[in-house]
């Protein structure tokens, strides 16, 4: 068996850190509306992938991998707070969303503020995806792989989640 070396652990490690941590805390940013948390919750990504990649486990591709990881994160924090009330669960950014399928349409106008309002709206489901792909740029195939499905079934997720988007936003702008 190959001996692990430290200095490669560690250097690759901080490669990802400095190449991916932004985009991380975005990520958890856009999740929570709350600045501290997203910190905490880029923080403790990190801090569980340094300890699986210590612990000598291989990772084929750090982006995605370090996006499941603070999903998880993100996942885990809720339910810490699942007893809370729904008003304090809305204030911290929990989002929920009618499942209803929508006319389906292509092109997406619209300013930046409503887009993140519209944003906070939609299903985690469809949240995460439309984040990764269009605000940190992923490929379909990167979030596939964080999310652990077929590339398929991410692309028609990206789909349904940019018509509610466009749907939301022309139900804003419209009252």
């Amino acid at each position: 068996m190959k001996q692990l070396d430290p200095e490669k652990i560690k250097a690759d490690f901080m490669a990802a850190y400095s190449e991916f941590n932004d985009a991380i805390f975005r990520y958890c940013y856009t999740q929570t509306s709350n600045r501290d948390k997203a910190l905490d919750l880029a923080q403790e990504t990190f801090t569980r992938a340094w300890q699986y990649l210590a612990s000598g486990k291989k990772v084929e591709q750090m982006r995605p991998f370090l996006y499941r990881i603070a999903s998880n994160a993100i996942i885990d924090d809720r339910r810490k707070k699942k007893s809370t009330s729904l008003d304090s669960m809305l204030e911290e950014g929990y989002d929920y969303a009618d499942e209803s399928d929508e006319a389906e349409q292509h092109e997406i106008a619209f300013e930046g503020n409503q887009a993140l309002d519209a944003l906070k709206e939609l299903d985690d489901k469809y949240k995460d995806v439309l984040i990764m792909r269009y605000v940190d740029e992923m490929a379909v195939k990167e979030i596939a792989e964080a999310i652990g499905e077929s590339e398929n079934n991410t692309s028609v997720r990206i789909h349904r989640g940019l018509e509610k988007l466009k749907n939301l936003i022309g139900e804003k702008n419209h009252e």
